[in-house]
């Protein structure tokens, strides 16, 4: 028999309580907070019988309730040591007083708006994460490798972006390190991209066939995954964000919400019948429209998994393979682009992929300049 799970208390949840004037035989200010040690609330006392006057009592407890009500809010926590207190910092506090900080300091005005680009699009990561980080202490080496592989995959960035992405995190850290909200730099020891390297490829017609009977042996919901990516070019973190209600098999659809998609306006892209069959199959359209249409293990689930997974399951069917990195799960919507325009025109992509000029639909078709087109050997002409 299951034992019920515990339901937290609001002071729980938020993490302290406020302090209270308590009043008798005995005069103290008490207020609970959380030990991070232990993951418990525990009571901090301040005792007042020490002064002789009610009055002098009153005024003391009047100071000490202020002062750590405006701490707690702060971040600081009474079990946590002083140099490590600031780390429990609100993260979004520490954004703000570096933006205040970039205001002031006298750089250019277009330096200034890439400093506050650069924080809006962290902060958009930040949102992208199942559990954003709420404290500056969660800014560690794990969560700025995640930053900069969503930058590279998911937002479709070249290593040069990533790198300067990785150079502005490493003076955000510097900045937060010399006023002590991190004890080290994070960012120090991640290396940069090299950025005349070509970071993927295409999948061949044979690669697409060997992963198709891969998948559909060991993980038919990662392939519909897989299919999604390679059929609609939707982006893995707009993948993670659908939910069973953004299919219509009717109208062979799916919407993909402003409020999660890279450009920020609603779109639809279309779903080919390999695709409808398979979720047909999967039954993943049986479930409950709210349901995320690729929870954990890209099971349909009501809570929402974080984007990397494709990317953690994808190496492992890579590995499976034999194949090189420079294959990578968005080398599904390089591949489909090409296939797609080849097959239907560079306009029917373009619309596909919701870009908004074939400039950028062919950035994505990859040239491959020690390949013969078939089509040369038999094409006769006009001489």
């Amino acid at each position: 028999m299951l034992c019920p799970t515990k339901q937290k208390t609001a002071t729980e949840l938020i993490g302290f309580s406020y302090p209270r004037l308590h009043t008798g035989k005995s005069w103290y200010v008490d207020f609970y907070a959380t030990d991070p040690s232990t993951g418990d609330m525990r009571r901090k006392k301040y005792k007042l019988d020490g002064l002789k006057k009610i009055s002098e009592r009153k005024r003391r407890a009047a100071e000490i309730i202020e002062t750590v009500t405006r701490r707690l809010r702060g971040g600081w926590n009474p079990w946590v040591d002083a140099q490590e207190s600031r780390g429990f910092t609100l993260i979004q506090d520490c954004l703000n007083l570096y933006l205040e900080y970039v205001e002031k300091k006298g750089d250019r005005y277009k330096t200034k708006m890439r400093y506050k680009s650069s924080v809006n699009i962290l902060r958009e990561f930040f949102t992208s994460r199942v559990v954003p980080p709420k404290y500056v202490y969660q800014l560690d080496q794990a969560l700025i490798i995640d930053f900069l592989d969503w930058i590279l995959l998911d937002r479709d960035a070249t290593a040069r972006t990533r790198n300067n992405y990785r150079a502005w995190i490493y003076g955000l850290c510097e900045f937060l390190k010399s006023r002590k909200y991190l004890l080290d730099n994070p960012a120090e020891n991640i290396p940069k991209l090299r950025e005349t390297a070509k970071i993927r490829k295409d999948l061949s017609q044979k690669m697409l066939a060997d992963m198709r009977k891969n998948l559909t042996k060991k993980d038919p919901y990662f392939l519909l995954a897989c299919e999604l990516e390679y059929y609609t070019f939707i982006r893995p973190n707009e993948l993670s964000h659908l939910r069973v209600r953004d299919i219509s098999l009717e109208n062979q659809t799916i919407f993909v919400s402003g409020s999660f998609s890279k450009n920020h306006k609603d779109g639809y892209v279309g779903l080919n019948n390999r695709i409808c069959n398979l979720m047909i199959e999967l039954q993943v359209l049986e479930k409950p429209e709210h349901y995320y249409l690729f929870g954990k293990d890209f099971i349909p689930r009501e809570k929402r998994a974080n984007a990397d997974q494709y990317n953690r399951r994808w190496k492992k069917m890579r590995e499976e393979l034999g194949w090189s990195e420079e294959y990578q799960f968005y080398s599904l919507k390089d591949s489909g682009i090409r296939d797609l325009a080849n097959d239907a025109g560079i306009v029917v992509a373009r619309d596909q992929a919701r870009h908004s000029d074939v400039a950028t639909t062919n950035k994505y078709i990859q040239v491959h300049p020690n390949d013969v087109h078939e089509a040369t050997k038999t094409f006769e002409g006009e001489l």
